[in-house]
């Protein structure tokens, strides 16, 4: 195949390395004449080598807009799709509404992935999601023709000029919340039962900033607070439990980051009801919350509420993509339920 000089590439350089005309690159991108599968995947394996992006405003001319938003989450076996099920069905309910469809990506591709798609033309806009504390996609987002929102922020998100668009949960001021419950109820010590590997190790931005706001919130009361990493699997979870417990009474408030069922029934299974012999609080949806034994006092993530606001803003992009960077968090709210004993 031909090198193409390091410069923006052209549909000439696409067809020069597909081997075909010029025409035939327009006809695969415009879909105005039948073209074969083999040719078809010459100019798309052409375009994804050369990165090529077509041309933005001259589609919109031609009123080529795809109404298809992408969703960039990678799917791993080790991680599951549940947390993401609602953000992911809000997304596309909210799309729906305004006649488009969505586009789910799921390969672990990284920044690749945003160029895939975008240099493909195979959407108008992107939802990022996934998000780590230093993210290569955000970088590369700033120069795709198609506007990109990402549900989560990167570090540099906070960075004066920056222009990156950014909304999620305040999982700092979620950990406040549940800290002061529990210090409320007269909490002497504080466990936060975390994430653990590989959560931990994808540098997703919402631990960190979770972790810290239950320290502060730990360190402001006086109270000690001991963050432990559990990973997602029912030994793990069951050791953790029983080096909890062997602390013996007065047991310390419990705070259960993630695998609230699974915590929550190894209690249970040892004879030990939150809200009787230890007061609990967790991170999860409402829904999960109300399905326990003992209903848990808790602060929900809010991800249909997150994905709404961000389908709104997506769409305001779509008019205005210049608009100025942000920040946006959707503010934690805590719902008492049995698991807390009252204030003592």
């Amino acid at each position: 195949m031909s090198r193409v000089p390091s410069r923006v590439p052209t549909s000439k350089d696409v067809a020069r390395v597909a081997g075909v005309s010029q025409s035939t690159v327009s006809y695969v991108m415009s879909g105005k004449r039948p073209i074969s599968e083999k040719t078809r995947r010459l100019v798309e394996d052409a375009m994804a080598q050369l990165l090529y992006e077509p041309n933005a405003g001259a589609r919109a001319l031609a009123g080529q807009r795809t109404n298809i938003i992408a969703i960039v989450h990678p799917v791993l076996s080790s991680l599951g799709v549940g947390g993401i099920m609602a953000f992911i069905d809000e997304i596309a309910t909210q799309a729906r509404r305004r006649d488009y469809d969505v586009l789910l990506v799921t390969a672990d591709e990284g920044s690749a992935g945003l160029r895939r798609v975008a240099g493909r033309a195979l959407c108008d806009a992107m939802v990022v999601m996934e998000v780590r504390t230093v993210d290569d996609r955000a970088e590369v987002s700033r120069g795709l023709a198609q506007p990109s929102l990402f549900i989560g922020y990167p570090d540099e998100a906070l960075e004066p000029g920056s222009t990156l668009h950014c909304i999620d949960f305040d999982f700092g001021g979620g950990a406040e919340l549940l800290v002061g419950e529990l210090v409320a109820a007269g909490a002497a010590q504080i466990v936060a039962m975390g994430w653990g590997d590989p959560v931990v190790g994808r540098g997703v931005n919402y631990v960190p900033r979770f972790r810290r706001g239950a320290e502060q919130a730990a360190a402001t009361a006086g109270v000690p607070l001991r963050w432990l990493e559990v990973p997602r699997d029912s030994a793990a979870i069951n050791a953790t439990v029983d080096e909890v417990l062997a602390a013996g009474s007065p047991l310390p408030g419990l705070l259960i980051a993630d695998s609230v069922p699974e915590t929550l029934g190894a209690l249970l299974d040892r004879g030990i009801r939150p809200g009787r012999d230890v007061d609990v609080v967790a991170l999860c949806t409402d829904a999960e919350a109300e399905a326990q034994a003992v209903p848990v006092t808790a602060v929900s993530q809010q991800p249909r509420d997150v994905s709404r606001q961000a389908v709104e803003w997506l769409f305001t992009l779509l008019e205005d993509p210049a608009a100025p960077g942000e920040v946006r968090l959707v503010p934690p709210t805590l719902t008492r339920r049995r698991s807390v004993r009252p204030a003592r």
